[in-house]
Parts: C-alpha cells; sequence; structure tokens
C-alpha cells in the first residue's frame, strides 16, 4: 500500500509529463459490440465530477475523503517510487473462448504498437507469440491526470486460440512504451465439452468493495485451490455509488448541524456519519463505519469514503479492478452486466444534488436545485450505456452468437453456460431504449424525454417492434443456444442475468424478465438461474433483511415443482421447471435488502440470508450431480447449500 505521505506528496508534485498516447491499433471483432453514445446535446457539468464537498480534486488534497491506492496487477520495481513511474500495466484478467484463452490488459497510454502475448506449456518454454487488439477508451478524467499505476485507458485483447482443453498454459506480457513486463502467470484452459471430471465455480453478484474483503479473501482462497472460474452476473465494481458522499441523510442536519441530533433520517437505511452509523439488518455495523468523517462532511448515504471505494467513476473502476487482480491473475474472470454498469448514476439526490453538480455545474457546499432534470446527457459521455464495462472486460460474446460482454455462452466440460442481459434487450427492460422512451416514435428523442439510465439496445429489434419479446436478437439468440446444445457432451445447462424472476422482494421487473425469457428457459432443458441486484433499502419496521435467497424449483406458473423437491437441501433438475438462486450480498456498498411488513416471503422461498456477506461454490461433480453451497465472507464457511441430482441421458 501507498503510504498517505506519498499520496500528498503526489499531490503536491502536480501533474506529471507524460508520455503521448499512441495511436490505437485497428479494431475489428473488438467493434462489433462498441455501441454508439449519444451526443446530441451537451454534456453541461464538470469536466471531472468528484463527490466530495470538502476536497473537489481528482488525486486528493487531504481535506476531505481518503484516496485509496491498490496496488496494480504489474507492480513498480523495488525501490522505483510510483511517481517515476510513466506508463504501467495494471489490470490482467482472462477468459474463456472456444479452444482458448483471452488475455485482457490495460495501460494508461498504450504499448506503443500491437499487444502481445508470450506463451507456452511451461515457464522455461515461451516459445509462442499471440498478437492483439488495442481499443482506447476516451475516460473522464484522462489518465494524464492520475497516477500511471492507478488508471487504465487503453484496453488490450490477446486471443490465443487453438489450446489444448484442461491444461495449464504459462504465459507473459512483455508490454511495451515504457511499462515493465508481467510476471510469468498462468491460466488453466476448460476441459472439452463432454470431459468428465469435477469442477468448482465461483459464482457472485453486486460485489463492490466496502463490505466484500471477506468474500474477496475467500474468492482468493478457493481461485488458489483450483475453483475453475469467477462467474460474476453483473454490479461489478459499484462504480456509479461515486456519488453517495454527497447524498444527506438529514435534512435537518443541513439546516440545524449538531442541532438536529440523530443525523440519520429514517427515511435512509443506509447512513452514515461515524458516530450513529445505521445499516439495515441486525449484523454488527463494520468498525470501519465507525470512524469519524473527515472535518466537513456531511452525514451520507454512501459508506465509510463516501462513494464506494473511490469518489470518481472511473476511479471506482480503476481501484476495484486493481484490488480484484490476485484473483483475476489466477482463474478465468467471466463477466455479465448489471445495473451499476449502466452509467455514472442511477437516481437524484433528496435535494437533486446531482442534477445540481451535473446538469448545473453548481460545485458549492450541498449544492442543490429545485427540480430534478437527470437525462441520459447527464453523465459524461465516456460514463454512458456500459461505454466502461464494454472496455474493461471481454468475454468476446460473438464467439457464441452473442454480443461483447452483454450475451454469450461457453462449454465447460460437462456443462453449459449462459450469460444473459436482464438490462437491456428485452421488452419493458429495466434500461430503456430511445425507441422506448418515446413509445416507438423516434430513435432520437428531445433531451426532456430521456433519462440518466437509458441503454442499448446492443442487439437488432425486428421492425422496431420493441414490445415483442420475439423481435429481439438476445431473445431469438438465447433460443438458437438452447437448441444447438449437445446435452449427451454437456447435460448440465446453467444461465445467469443480473435480476431474479422471483424474489420476496417483488418488483414488475420481474414479470417482464419472466415474459422473455422463462419459457425458453424452461422448454431449453436449463437447470438453474443465477441472479443478484436484490439487497437495496425498503421498508424499516418489522423489516427481514436480506441479500441471499434460495427458491423451491418453480415452474412457469410460479408455483413449486413439488416433484422436483426431495428435501430442503436436495433438489432434482427435471424438465418443467428452474431452480433459482438470488445472490446479491457479495458486498454491495448499499447493504442488505428489506422486507416491510406487507412483504411476506414467498412460498417458493426456501432460503433467506438477512446478515452474511459472500459468493457461491458451484460444483459439477458428474453427469447426474451437483451442489451449491454459499460461503461467507466473515470466517469462509458454509452458511447454506443444496445438492442438485439429474437423471442421466442416453442420447442428445
Amino acid at each position: 500500500m501507498l503510504a498517505n505521505i506519498a499520496l500528498a506528496a503526489l499531490a503536491a508534485a502536480g501533474v506529471q509529463a507524460l508520455p503521448s498516447p499512441p495511436k490505437s491499433t485497428p479494431l475489428s471483432k473488438l467493434e462489433l459490440h462498441k455501441r454508439y453514445v449519444d451526443t446530441r446535446f451537451p454534456y453541461t457539468g464538470p469536466a471531472v465530477p468528484v463527490a466530495d464537498w470538502m476536497d473537489e480534486t481528482v488525486r486528493g488534497n487531504g481535506k476531505g475523503y481518503e484516496r485509496l491506492y491498490k496496488d496494480p496487477a504489474v507492480r513498480p520495481p523495488l525501490n522505483t517510487s510510483v511517481l517515476n513511474i510513466k506508463n504501467n500495466i495494471n489490470v490482467i484478467s482472462t477468459s474463456y473462448r472456444p479452444n482458448g484463452i483471452n488475455v485482457h490488459f490495460s495501460t494508461p497510454f498504450g504499448i506503443g504498437g500491437d499487444p502481445v502475448v508470450k506463451w507456452g506449456y511451461s515457464a522455461d518454454s515461451l516459445d509462442c507469440d499471440a498478437k492483439g487488439t488495442t481499443k482506447v477508451h476516451d475516460r473522464t478524467p484522462p489518465c494524464s491526470m492520475m497516477l500511471a499505476t492507478q488508471c487504465s485507458a487503453y484496453y488490450h485483447n490477446v486471443e490465443i486460440a487453438d489450446l489444448k482443453p484442461d491444461t495449464l498454459v504459462y504465459y507473459q506480457i512483455p508490454g511495451g512504451n515504457g511499462t515493465h513486463p508481467s510476471d510469468i502467470l498462468t491460466v488453466k484452459t476448460a476441459p472439452a465439452p463432454g470431459s468428465e471430471g469435477e469442477f468448482e465455480v465461483l459464482v457472485v453478484n453486486d460485489m463492490g468493495y466496502t463490505n466484500a474483503h471477506g468474500t474477496h479473501e475467500y474468492m482468493r482462497r478457493h481461485a488458489q485451490e483450483g475453483a475453475a472460474f469467477v462467474w460474476h452476473g453483473g454490479d461489478l465494481s459499484y462504480a456509479d455509488d461515486w456519488y453517495e458522499g454527497i447524498l444527506p441523510v438529514s435534512i435537518a442536519f443541513l439546516t440545524l448541524g449538531a442541532a438536529a441530533g440523530d443525523f440519520c433520517d429514517p427515511s435512509w437505511e443506509v447512513c452514515v456519519d461515524g458516530v450513529h452509523t445505521e445499516l439495515p439488518g441486525p449484523a454488527p455495523v463494520p468498525a470501519e463505519y465507525l470512524s469519524p468523517l473527515p472535518a466537513g462532511e456531511i452525514p451520507q448515504q454512501g459508506g465509510p469514503r463516501g462513494g464506494d471505494i473511490s469518489q470518481v467513476y472511473e476511479t471506482n473502476w480503476d481501484l476495484w479492478q486493481q484490488w480484484m487482480s490476485d484473483i483475476t491473475k489466477l482463474i478465468p474472470y467471466q463477466t455479465g452486466p448489471g445495473n451499476h454498469e449502466t452509467t455514472c448514476a442511477e437516481f437524484d439526490g433528496p435535494q437533486n444534488q446531482l442534477t445540481a453538480l451535473l446538469v448545473l455545474n453548481e460545485t458549492a457546499f450541498n449544492s442543490t436545485s429545485p427540480t430534478s432534470n437527470l437525462t441520459y446527457y447527464a453523465c459524461p459521455p465516456s460514463q454512458r450505456n456500459f461505454t466502461s464495462y464494454e472496455h474493461r472486460f471481454f468475454m468476446n460474446g460473438e464467439a457464441s452468437g452473442g454480443r461483447g460482454n452483454m450475451w454469450g455462452s461457453f462449454d465447460h466440460g460437462l456443462a453449459h453456460f449462459i450469460s444473459l442481459s436482464t438490462e437491456t434487450d428485452f421488452a419493458n427492460s429495466p434500461a430503456k431504449t430511445f425507441l422506448a422512451e418515446t413509445k416507438g416514435n423516434t430513435s432520437t428523442p428531445a433531451e426532456s424525454q430521456t433519462y440518466v439510465t437509458d441503454a442499448g439496445p446492443f442487439g437488432t429489434i425486428d421492425n422496431n417492434d420493441y414490445l415483442n419479446n420475439t423481435a429481439y436478437e438476445q431473445v431469438q439468440w438465447l433460443k438458437k443456444d438452447l437448441a444447438s446444445v449437445n446435452r449427451t457432451k454437456t447435460p448440465w445447462i446453467f444461465a445467469m442475468g443480473h435480476r431474479p424472476m422471483y424474489s420476496s422482494e417483488v418488483s414488475s421487473y420481474q414479470q417482464h424478465l419472466r415474459a422473455a425469457f422463462e419459457q425458453i428457459l424452461i422448454d431449453g432443458g436449463v437447470d438453474a438461474w443465477f441472479c443478484g441486484h436484490v439487497h437495496c433499502t425498503c421498508d424499516e419496521v418489522f423489516s427481514v433483511h436480506f441479500g441471499y435467497e434460495r427458491n423451491y424449483p418453480i415452474t412457469s406458473q410460479g408455483e413449486v415443482d413439488h416433484s422436483a423437491v426431495i428435501d430442503k437441501h436436495t433438489y432434482i433438475a427435471k424438465p418443467g421447471s428452474l431452480i433459482h438462486f438470488t445472490q446479491g450480498n457479495a458486498g454491495n456498498v448499499e447493504s442488505h435488502s428489506t422486507l416491510g411488513p406487507d412483504e411476506p416471503i414467498l412460498n417458493t422461498t426456501a432460503v433467506l440470508n438477512e446478515v452474511d456477506y459472500g459468493f457461491a461454490s458451484f460444483k459439477v461433480h458428474n453427469k447426474t450431480h451437483a451442489s451449491y453451497t454459499f460461503v461467507k465472507g466473515a470466517d469462509g464457511s458454509a452458511g447454506d447449500y443444496v445438492f442438485i441430482t439429474k437423471p442421466e441421458r442416453s442420447s442428445s
């Protein structure tokens, strides 16, 4: 860790002279999923939005919230000051591709040419070179304002093809343009479809940083001990919670100060003031929440640092990805989109603080607006329409006929895995298209007709028939993908989307999700649906708190399939029903969900967990047996488990 004194020295040193960014290499496949960001109306907020009333500098002046430092994937040489590093490999991750591996890495200023990865089947024989492509993210703030070891803007992807299945591959990134090479790293390729043998998947949703330290540690341990890959179904970094530190929890405090007494407004369950801090649920408040806030900061709705890990949107992404390097350098990291990847904000403050900052460019202490006006254009262009998420990962959905990082599938031994977007690309999706905002009239609406979370579509909509699920490319793709599965080779099929179809926290989006996907998944023989999302706060009085919910197998009529339930901890994966796991509790800064007195636990629910953060260890044992264990982030112990059996198929 970089000491605070080093950060202070950085601030005093000013912006360093940095090399001129090289031109981006030509793009091909990567461009297939690069989406248009509408800029017909200007962004009118600050050049770099910073959510810290006491310190509006990007790198920090020591007066406001702490600016964290996270080690990059390639650490500077010993006895080298980070102030002297002009370019660096900051993030390294891998993902699957058919018969190979994608190596994805990022730098602040590029590597001066095509990215290259040297690889081989032993550490002393890296005799093969694979070349890739680069895309540049015109981000806010630019890396010229940041430490070179804490910023990424050039995203390099190298596909290593035609590898042996189920084999350890050694690789090294030589870099260039002043970067230091990576260590020699390893990644294991997926076993061929149909290959028998047990494997473990780490299933995670809704992670972020503030409450995720235990989840991170035990995921790292499982990765070291042989887990095959991570499957993260959205809400990765919580970058869009950068602004929570400027959203007050008590209007009275802003007018009366300390005379207001209890600073926590009961309408907000997440209340951070360092003394009276309150979080939903019966679990003790973590100690870091109880440290006094920096002088002048207001009681707020976020975490001990205001935002989740940073007070700047892109820096939140940078720090989270670098923090995750301990895992992403060990095993492939498969991702899908969640609502917190959409754009820079989801909603306004109680006195429209975000409208004041992002639209009116008001940066004075606790600036407010009489009305809310968070349109699509309220965020800087580089922070709209999943743009950061699409740059920072490479899932190569096109390899399976899908779209980029939004939807796609892959095989791993005895299982077929499907990732879907539950945010876009189906009728009545939570993130609306411009077509939906104008009720089919136009795809170029007036500014006032848009909202900050508008996004997509990432695929086609036949005849602009936006209310018809069958018109959407994602829905059509899902049917084709399921029809192509060879159930003799891959008898198990698992699907992941960020949002649940069923939850005791009932919401209208669940009905729309079921209408789009449920019957297709059941007819296609999918065994289980993994999701997250549920953890936001509701009524407090007589409430039940949860972020983890395991359902019984459910039919498309919304009823428990009792013939598929042997007991509370043993299910049968069988035609006609689908097993649902909702796990929105990896560690998000928004804490756990709460159910009010008029929100009963559904009879389709087997288990609710109201206290713990964590992830799932999901194991495919053989053709007929799998198991799911919820792993507590607090100590790595099992918080819940279920065994899944299925009849063995004799033909495809």
